[in-house]
């Protein structure tokens, strides 16, 4: 009896042996998972532009169809609020840190920093001047500048006079545009009247300007605006003097409310920039950029950033005016028809 008892205490210290071990290997998988799964930080100047909750949205989405994880943070267009949370992405070992710089050239500190780490970095949309980063991907944006002047070419502007309502002096997307739409507007006889820079894409600035200035704004022709919402405030204020649908505007960023003014005939275009394609491209190459492949594609050069050479991935932009809007915006989805026909729904498209 004594020796029955004792066999099978030994068999129960034995099972409960083997199940202690099955735990812990489990636990080391589980950890191991944990570990192994992508971690990509994401700092957003802000939410202020319509567009960046797509960017975010999208991103996220595909980053997560492609076993990564996303933390998102809002520096509300605070400089000194991104460098904090690049710090934070770095001390929590992201193996990706993407970012939408306030001010592009205030960064070259931070980005050094997560390099040293053996971190990633990609320059979303505006491109950190003078910084080693791993990728820039953005939109072409002189072609943007270039749509903007067309357009109004194309509305008669040759020899008139233009206001230009810039965005950001920080960003360094907006001279790429200015530039080249001041050269589409010389080419033409086309005077700019006046220039300013709504600090942080403030948008009333837009509107301020117009009250402040009812000669210049009377002189001017047209109005280019830096992007939609900039467009928004504008023309809300040309309306309080009778001079919207009088007024060529022309915008970026395909907002709705700026293609429900161009079906109404108080915009004369938008520059659409399919932001699912450059967030579903730029989370694909986080991801490569992550597990150390090499970025590929057609879509792939390279460009100069101070003393670095860069990896670049430039997207087409495509300008959107009355003609094209139903195939261009409603036909890809990226608007539905009856929001942008909501206020001439007699015009709406069968």
């Amino acid at each position: 009896m004594k020796k029955r008892i004792g066999i099978l205490l030994l068999a129960c210290c034995l099972l409960l042996a083997q199940a202690g071990c099955g735990k812990s290997e489990n636990s080391r998988e589980s950890d191991a998972g944990e570990e192994e799964k992508i971690q990509i930080g994401m700092s957003f100047d802000s939410f202020v532009i319509e567009r960046w909750q797509r960017d975010r949205d999208v991103f996220v989405s595909v980053a997560k169809e492609l076993g990564a994880e996303v933390n998102v943070q809002n520096a509300n267009g605070v400089v000194e609020e991104q460098k904090k949370q690049i710090d934070y992405f770095i001390e929590k070992g992201m193996d990706v840190i993407v970012i939408i710089a306030i001010d592009p050239s205030a960064l070259q500190d931070p980005v050094k920093k997560a390099k040293d780490a053996g971190i990633k970095v990609v320059s979303y949309d505006r491109l950190i001047n003078d910084a080693d980063v791993d990728l820039y991907i953005s939109f072409d944006n002189e072609m943007v500048g270039t749509m903007m002047g067309q357009a109004l070419v194309a509305e008669g502007i040759s020899g008139g006079n233009v206001v230009m309502l810039g965005g950001s002096p920080t960003d360094n997307n907006v001279p790429m545009v200015e530039s080249a739409f001041k050269r589409e507007m010389s080419k033409h006889s086309v005077t700019i009247l006046d220039s300013i820079h709504a600090d942080n894409w403030r948008a009333e600035e837009a509107a301020a300007y117009i009250y402040a200035n009812p000669v210049k704004i009377a002189q001017a022709d047209a109005i280019m605006c830096g992007n939609d919402d900039l467009a928004t405030q504008a023309v809300r204020a040309l309306s309080e003097t009778r001079q919207a649908g009088n007024m060529l505007v022309v915008g970026q960023d395909a907002d709705l409310a700026a293609c429900q003014r161009i079906v109404e005939g108080t915009q004369v275009m938008t520059v659409y920039k399919p932001v699912e394609r450059l967030a579903t491209r730029a989370a694909e190459a986080a991801v490569a950029l992550a597990k150390g492949e090499a970025l590929t594609g057609d879509d792939v050069t390279v460009i100069d950033s101070g003393p670095y050479r860069i990896p670049y991935i430039g997207l087409e932009p495509i300008s959107v005016n009355r003609d094209n809007i139903d195939e261009v915006i409603i036909g890809s989805g990226f608007h539905l028809k009856e929001d942008v026909y909501l206020n001439v729904p007699g015009q709406m498209p069968q």
